[in-house]
């Protein structure tokens, strides 16, 4: 319906010119249906990680999961945003020309400063590897040291991808799935939805509050407090009056 709309939008008001003025354009509201995000829980996150063969897609994909960073975030880190004796890191020009901060795990810093050391770019954190006949030839290490541009997006999506069939999850996942689960996890720990949403860089609190529906912690207390409810309702008229 939205890609009639647009079609008819165009047609009349942009190319004829008539349909400039009709309320129609205002009045009519397609709504997309609201969907909850895929998931993973703690161990799949693990079982996928560990299905990574590639060490530079292992390691841009526990730094996704660990930082909740967009894959475009991910890929465009330079090394001068990495912040490891505060641990954190800045994230610039993020979605809608933003910047933030976000705390960086002492068990990252270690990963990233490892795999930086073996390609030393000065500039990327994840540089792109050329495939052309003229680097092929090249060490690994000095092809990735001479890269003109950061790591492309598509080939940390196709690595996802592969991992994701080996490891045997049955999630129809993306890489935005472990940002997903790291906001997720975060709720569950007990972190401040507030904060959560400062660490996603979100416009709107309403935004991070979807991930209340989605921990498994919440969903527990939720039982909980309904089973204590039904039995304090429910319980025999003896015991009420007993206590009376």
């Amino acid at each position: 319906m939205a890609i009639v709309l647009a079609a008819l939008r165009c047609f009349y008001s942009d190319h004829l010119g008539t349909g400039r003025q009709w309320k129609l354009w205002q009045e009519m509201k397609v709504r997309r249906p609201e969907t909850l995000p895929v998931v993973f829980s703690r161990e799949e996150v693990a079982q996928l990680i560990q299905s990574v063969r590639c060490d530079r897609f292992r390691t841009i994909l526990r730094l996704i999961y660990g930082c909740g960073l967009r894959i475009s975030e991910a890929v465009r880190l330079e090394v001068t945003e990495i912040h490891a004796d505060a641990s954190r890191i800045d994230i610039r020009n993020a979605k809608g020309g933003k910047d933030r901060c976000v705390p960086l795990p002492a068990r990252l810093v270690a990963d990233l400063r490892r795999f930086w050391l073996r390609h030393q770019h000065p500039r990327w954190l994840f540089p792109g590897l050329r495939s052309d006949w003229k680097t092929e030839r090249q060490p690994l290490p000095q092809r990735a040291r001479n890269a003109t541009g950061p790591m492309s997006e598509s080939s940390v999506q196709n690595a996802f991808r592969l991992a994701l069939a080996e490891s045997g999850i049955r999630k129809a996942a993306t890489p935005h799935t472990l940002r997903h689960s790291f906001a997720t996890h975060l709720l569950e720990e007990g972190v401040s939805i507030r904060l959560i949403s400062q660490y996603l860089g979100h416009a709107s609190l309403e935004t991070t509050l979807l991930y209340t529906h989605l921990t498994a912690v919440n969903e527990g207390r939720a039982l909980e407090a309904l089973q204590r409810l039904q039995e304090q309702t429910f319980r025999p008229a003896s015991t009420r009056r007993s206590k009376a």
